[in-house]
């Protein structure tokens, strides 16, 4: 296994494959211009590949706050069906973690949605700690 940063177009079509996966809601083209778009403000993907193909997918972007100081936010993270419980997962995390004190980050966060049981499990065993409620107001024109 080993761990690249996206670099390409090339790459990020590879890359959109795994990550429909939990973005259901936009199409191939959707995702790939959304990301384009993130891009311009910091976002990065990592992502692990067997055999020369994509099996799991990071988005984050690391930025500094009040209250985390230089940290990482994880906004995706999603290993391909066919390949979970491969270790490709743990593998991109160690990678992270290695990643985000190169560059000066002295925390890892991320939101993962109530439902997602076994993300949870997976991060509890990464020693991420439930540190807090996500609120949020999703339509601001009502």
């Amino acid at each position: 296994m080993n761990v690249k940063l996206l670099g390409t177009d090339s790459e990020l079509e590879d890359v959109s494959r795994v990550l429909l996966q939990i973005r259901q809601t936009y199409s191939k083209e959707e995702l790939i211009a959304q990301i384009k778009e993130q891009q311009k403000s910091g976002y990065q993907i990592a992502y692990v590949e067997i055999d020369h193909k994509v099996v799991t997918v990071i988005g984050f972007i690391i930025g500094n706050k009040l209250t985390w100081g230089r940290h990482i936010y994880i906004d995706d993270f999603v290993t391909d069906e066919k390949q979970r419980s491969s270790g490709s997962g743990k593998f991109l995390m160690d990678w992270l973690k290695s990643y985000a004190r190169e560059q000066g980050c002295s925390q890892i966060h991320l939101d993962c949605k109530v439902h997602r049981f076994i993300a949870h499990r997976f991060y509890l065993r990464e020693h991420f700690n439930i540190a807090s409620h996500h609120f949020s107001v999703t339509d601001i024109g009502s």
